[in-house]
Order: C-alpha cells, then sequence, then structure tokens
C-alpha cells in the first residue's frame, strides 16, 4: 500500500467570519428543536388565531353587512398579539427551559465557551433558537394579518388610515419576545434541570400576576400592575397601539419594570455563563 506524502500543507479551506460563530449553536439549536413532532404541533396550534382573524377579514371585506360586528380596526391586532401570548408562554417554556440548562448538566459549558468561542457568541446563539420561534408565533403572523387585510380588501385605504401598525406590531412583538427569551435564558442558566426551569418560568409568570390580582382586590384599583411581568408588557402594548392603557400605573413605570427585568436577566447570565481559559 503506497503511504502519501502527510507533510505540512497551508490551509486552502475558507475561513468564517469570528463574528458569525453564534449562528453555529442558533441553527444548530432551531434544527433540533423542528425535529420534535410535538413542538411543530404546538407552532401549529399557535397559528390557528391568525387563520380565524383572516376569515374575520375576509367576512367584512366580502359581506359589508357584518362590519358593524366584526370590524377590523388596529384593535384587532392588539387583540391577536394578546391572545398569542399564551403561545409565547408555552413556547418559551418548551424552546428554552434547556437551552443553557442541558448544556450544564453534560458540562458542556467548557467546551463551548473555549477560545475563539466567546460567551456573547453562546449567548447570542442561544437567544436567536428561541427569539426566531417566538417571532414565528408573534411578529410574523402579525404581519400577515396586515398583509392579508391589503389583499382582501384590494386596497391600501386601511394601511394608510392606520401608518402606525406595522411598526406597533413590530416593535410590540420583538419587546415581547425578548423580554420572554432574556427572562428563561437567566432562568436556565441557574439550573442543571430544564424541567426545574420550566416550572420557575411558570411560577415567576403565574404567581406576580397573582400576586397583582390579589392586590387589586384588596387596593380596590390596579396601580399596582407594575408586579405583574404579564400585566407589564400588556400596559406598554396598549400605549404602542395608541389605545387606552387598561391599568392605571403609568405605563412609563410598566416600561421602566420590564428593561429592569431585561437587565437583571443579563446579569445573570453575565455572572452564570462563563468562559474557561484554555491554557497550552
Amino acid at each position: 500500500m503506497p503511504i502519501h506524502d502527510q507533510s505540512y500543507r497551508r490551509y486552502r479551506g475558507t475561513r468564517e467570519a469570528h463574528s458569525s460563530a453564534w449562528t453555529v449553536i442558533a441553527i444548530a439549536g432551531i434544527k433540533a428543536m423542528i425535529r420534535r413532532r410535538v413542538f411543530i404541533g404546538l407552532i401549529l396550534v399557535a397559528w390557528i388565531p391568525f387563520f380565524v382573524r383572516a376569515v374575520q377579514i375576509y367576512t367584512t371585506t366580502n359581506f359589508p353587512q357584518t362590519a358593524s360586528l366584526l370590524a377590523v380596526t388596529p384593535e384587532t391586532f392588539r387583540n391577536f398579539l394578546d391572545q398569542q401570548a399564551s403561545f409565547v408562554f408555552f413556547v418559551t417554556i418548551w424552546a428554552g427551559a434547556g437551552l443553557i440548562a442541558n448544556d450544564r448538566r453534560a458540562h458542556a459549558l467548557q467546551i463551548y465557551l473555549s477560545k475563539p468561542l466567546t460567551r456573547v457568541d453562546y449567548i447570542a446563539g442561544k437567544l436567536a433558537i428561541l427569539a426566531a420561534f417566538l417571532l414565528l408565533v408573534t411578529w410574523l403572523p402579525g404581519l400577515l394579518l396586515l398583509l392579508v387585510q391589503i389583499i382582501l380588501s384590494g386596497s391600501f385605504a386601511f394601511a394608510r388610515q392606520n401608518p402606525f401598525l406595522f411598526p406597533a406590531v413590530t416593535l410590540f412583538s420583538f419587546l415581547q419576545v425578548m423580554v420572554a427569551s432574556f427572562a428563561m435564558l437567566a432562568l436556565s442558566s441557574l439550573s442543571n434541570s430544564s424541567r426545574f426551569v420550566g416550572i420557575l418560568y411558570a411560577g415567576i409568570v403565574l404567581f406576580t400576576d397573582a400576586m397583582f390580582n390579589v392586590l387589586r382586590v384588596i387596593t380596590g384599583g390596579t396601580r399596582l400592575s407594575w408586579i405583574s411581568f404579564p400585566a407589564n408588557l400588556a400596559q406598554i402594548g396598549d400605549r404602542i397601539f395608541r389605545m387606552e392603557p387598561r391599568y392605571e400605573t403609568p405605563w412609563q413605570v410598566s416600561l421602566v419594570a420590564t428593561i429592569g427585568l431585561i437587565v437583571i436577566a443579563i446579569s445573570v447570565l453575565e455572572r452564570r455563563v462563563r468562559g474557561v481559559e484554555v491554557v497550552t
């Protein structure tokens, strides 16, 4: 058997830019989630409200007599994103609970965070996995509803009358996704058990909302809505869509509380996701 020369040769392949390192983690994670049939079933169920709203738009454009009952207004799109909040909750738990927790259990962080991959790359990749699926059930169907309205009505009149709808759907969807994603990643970095992380996330969301409702009954008002994770997003969403806020809490207070939650989550990730120096 001939033995070929294996002496040193220059590398002739292509080198990927370091800034794209996070995309490797993101693509691998998205592919892994897509292989889960039950999860894909959840995503498909999350699109049912979109089709219901599309039928509503079709009915009002083709049967004007139903306009008084099923009229399409900016509030229609706000209510749609409100409905999607439940699916954001379940998708966040399903897709996000194990993103970091599973790596901690498998002691994979030492491999991921060895140079040249930085923790920013790692967190960005994990964040992109969860954000991609959350945008799939919020931002994408919201924009498609706007497109459906334009197509079925055969006119840009509604879009011209409500030019803020496109940025409103985009801004609120991304805010909703970023809050849920950062909160889940921070919790996932605290444990080795994805099941525990999922329970913890659900507990925080449900407990803060329950506390607000209890205080609402006791005080007879809604000025303490800022303690509720979902209520803060609802209050900010009403403001973004130029609607009357549903709670007495100033929307600025809800915004500060929401930004504070993101800052706390980033701080937790900064402390819990640490790189390992490799000495040669």
